[in-house]
């Protein structure tokens, strides 16, 4: 199997039964409850740098770039 995607190799082993339940045992991706993996930017995808103040949920990249839509200022 040479596919990246992990719902690309479910596809190619949904013949294979037994395999199939290997796969999905060892390398189902973890579903995250805390850290940094929990939250990503609505607007990239991005799980670093996230600003989840005020019900934002972006990362400093995309508020750079849409602060003077959503009404911050720059005082300096």
């Amino acid at each position: 199997m040479t596919a990246k995607s992990y719902k690309k190799k479910i596809k190619q082993l949904i013949n294979k039964r037994v395999k199939l339940v290997k796969y999905l045992k060892h390398n189902k991706p973890k579903i995250r409850k805390t850290g940094k993996g929990k939250n990503k930017c609505k607007i990239c995808g991005r799980r670093g740098g996230h600003i989840s103040r005020y019900g934002l949920h972006i990362c400093r990249q995309c508020f750079r770039d849409k602060a003077k839509e959503l009404g911050f200022n720059k005082y300096r």
